[in-house]
């Protein structure tokens, strides 16, 4: 049978904003090299594959354009908007997902989904040799944490105007930059602003990072003294993100919107 296969905007409650993802759902796990080139094919920030788990729930591998990742947020979401669109899981059933980053889960809540994310802390280090011209900014904190490095500024206005030097940018060991700030006094809408580059994973700006957040929620919790936040993602798409900090775990709420529905022939 061919594979069904889905274009969702995550972290939106509009169709053409937020962070675009493919979903396929397939009926048995397939080979790495075949999701590759359907990744590749599909060419968005990240297409996600869901296959049964041989105990309970599904497992799920995220793909860029150009290699496989351990953790993405927003094809995560779109997964979960997926089985319950379709129906593959009940409207009042908890997505339970297999990853290379342990066992993830999305429910809905308050007219959205939220994901149950491992927390990524963020250590002080020292900045890549050509980080900061590449950037283009003036940091005030550097670090890292495992999949990223992480670099804030002063204010708002520098992340939205900052234009890195991709080329460069696509030169460091790492999957990507996280370049935040604290909210400006005049954006009610958010209380951390942030943009992530990744162009050594074949994605130059991501639109919305789920991922990041896993990093971002514990960093500006720590410096706002919150446990809930949100987040907003300054990209030319944009997105809002919902964030809560339990423990080592992070809940990131969104919405999603269907706008693509195909099969794999």
């Amino acid at each position: 049978m061919s594979d069904p296969i889905y274009t969702v905007d995550a972290f939106t409650d509009r169709a053409f904003a937020g962070n675009p993802a493919a979903v396929c759902l397939l009926e048995a796990p397939r080979e790495a090299d075949w999701m590759q080139s359907i990744a590749a094919e599909m060419n968005l920030s990240e297409t996600a594959f869901v296959s049964p788990h041989a105990g309970d729930g599904f497992d799920l591998r995220w793909f860029t354009p150009t290699v496989e990742v351990a953790l993405c947020g927003h094809a995560t979401l779109a997964s979960a908007h997926v089985l319950w669109e379709s129906a593959t899981l009940g409207a009042k059933d908890v997505a339970r997902f297999h990853t290379q980053s342990g066992v993830l889960s999305a429910s809905r809540r308050n007219g959205g989904i939220e994901l149950d994310l491992p927390a990524q802390q963020v250590e002080e280090s020292a900045a890549a040799p050509g980080l900061i011209e590449a950037l283009g900014v003036d940091p005030v904190f550097i670090g890292r944490n495992a999949f990223d490095y992480f670099v804030e500024v002063a204010k708002e206005s520098e992340v939205r105007k900052a234009d890195p030097d991709h080329g460069k940018l696509r030169k460091l060991k790492a999957r990507g930059v996280i370049l935040t700030s604290k909210a400006s006094s005049g954006n009610e809408a958010a209380d951390f602003v942030s943009r992530f580059f990744a162009p050594g994973s074949g994605v130059d700006e991501d639109p919305v990072t789920g991922s990041a957040h896993c990093a971002l929620a514990p960093y500006w919790g720590g410096k706002l003294k919150r446990t809930e936040m949100t987040g907003q993602q300054l990209s030319t798409r944009g997105g809002t993100v919902h964030v809560r900090v339990e423990g080592d775990r992070v809940m990131l709420g969104g919405q999603a919107v269907t706008v693509m529905k195909g099969v794999l022939v």
